[in-house]
């Protein structure tokens, strides 16, 4: 079950009666429907690990169900649950479960091996174990512990690999969009143990220490708010409460009192005209992922938006990663032409727009995309600073109108509109990378 905003997916195994389910976010209502549909019931919730990406529902999804909460018994967790150990065999219906230990990407990582009577493959829940094409990322305890649990995630992975048959299905948890995997890679609807001894370089690379220089030095940045998972996935969190619906003088009143105001529309509305102050996050997947990376954690958000839809899917999307003080409200209409209120936009332009602007270094040209990607090529003369980093009063930032792009334009929106919001002059470069050199823009690399 695909958890397209964290970059992960969710499971339910079962025998047409009793059902397995494996490493669920925060809202567990989707869960439940597909063992509803499938006529099952939910009677044991496995966790591979203590998530730093998201909330974890498995203690919600246990008690709501009456149903064994399996956890590492190493993990430091604040409440009651399974403990299970390696080696440790745990019945589900018809269900034949079988704990593995896969220290790496945690210290008390599990992956858990499902086997049934009736002949089919065997289907490995490797959660941020082994991943496809890839492995879950060792960093995100510190970087005291990086490397240790490189090796260890070497060993627990060439571990399945041998003990293992050939045909055992994987089935991970990360490297769907998760910052978790240590790099990206491919993505196919299936994968097995066999299919990833010819292409997984933990498998492919026998050598320890020559995987873990590797592993260690393919380490991107990956979100502020990571760092507080953990320590909120080790307490028994109360359900997510309902979002403070706002008028608009209640949206005035949060502002004034310290909120940062979110608008929700697409990216060509915001530049328009949108709230004065407010950032454009435009809402899809990674709108979340991106508020949780760039807003002060713990800072009250009110988001806005012309239509409940987005306002909702954000509010569900905000509390799996553990923000939960959201209130919503409209976008306040006004008589002029424009539909939103207080604030004349920017403008939203294309590559030969910037080719005809061009000239002696102007106009300032600032990319946001990350360090790699700004590597492999760039706008001549171009300052990067990745959006992860971008904050109004940087020291590479000139004081005069700055134009800002990434590789398709949706995080170039969101820094145009921190930097519009504090007073910047800005233009959005709203156009695919690719399309630059076509437009008149040639691209260069940093190694020239």
């Amino acid at each position: 079950m695909p958890v397209s905003q964290l970059g992960n997916r969710s499971y339910l195994a079962h025998d047409g009666r009793h059902a397995l389910a494996i490493d669920p976010p925060r809202d567990v209502e989707a869960l439940e429907a597909a063992a509803e549909e499938a006529g099952v019931r939910i009677v044991a919730v496995a966790e591979t690990h203590v998530h730093n990406d998201f909330v974890s529902g498995a203690r919600r999804l246990s008690d709501r169900h009456r149903a064994r909460h399996l956890v590492a018994a190493a993990a430091p967790l604040r409440f009651l649950r399974s403990p299970v150990f390696d080696g440790d065999k745990v019945q589900v219906g018809d269900l034949q479960v079988e704990v593995i230990a896969t220290p790496g990407h945690t210290a008390e990582h599990l992956a858990f091996l499902v086997t049934t009577d009736a002949g089919e493959a065997p289907a490995l829940f490797t959660g941020g174990s082994l991943l496809f094409g890839t492995v879950g990322r060792t960093d995100l305890l510190g970087e005291e512990l990086a490397e240790p649990l490189a090796r260890a995630q070497h060993r627990s992975v060439r571990r399945l690999h041998d003990t293992l048959p050939g045909e055992t299905r994987l089935l991970p948890t990360h490297g769907f969009g998760s910052f978790c995997a240590s790099t990206t890679a491919d993505t196919p609807e299936g994968s097995t143990l066999a299919d990833q001894a010819a292409t997984n370089p933990a498998l492919t690379t026998e050598d320890e220490d020559t995987f873990v220089r590797g592993l260690l030095a393919g380490f991107g940045a990956y979100p502020r708010y990571y760092e507080h998972m953990a320590e909120l996935n080790r307490h028994q969190l109360p359900p997510p409460p309902a979002p403070a619906p706002l008028d608009p003088a209640g949206v005035r009143s949060a502002v004034a009192g310290g909120a940062r105001l979110v608008d929700l529309r697409d990216r060509e509305a915001y530049a328009r005209a949108h709230h004065e102050g407010s950032w454009g996050v435009e809402y899809g997947d990674q709108a979340a992922t991106y508020l949780g990376w760039l807003a002060p954690w713990g800072q009250r958000l009110v988001l806005v938006a012309d239509d409940t839809e987005p306002l909702e899917r954000a509010v569900v999307d905000l509390q799996r990663i553990g923000v939960d003080d959201v209130a919503v409200g409209e976008v306040e209409p006004h008589p002029g032409p424009e539909p939103a209120t207080g604030c004349p936009g920017y403008r939203r332009l294309r590559w030969e727009d910037l080719a005809d602007a061009r000239t002696d270094g102007e106009p300032f040209v600032l990319d946001v995309r990350g360090r790699d990607e700004f590597d492999d090529g760039h706008v001549p003369g171009a300052v990067n600073v990745p959006l992860h980093e971008l904050v109004p009063d940087h020291e590479a930032l000139p004081d005069g109108e700055v134009w800002v792009h990434c590789r398709s334009g949706y995080r170039a929106s969101i820094g145009a509109s921190l930097l519009h919001a504090a007073g910047r002059p800005v233009v959005h470069v709203d156009d695919d990378v690719e399309r630059s050199a076509a437009a008149g823009v040639s691209l260069t690399t940093t190694d020239g």
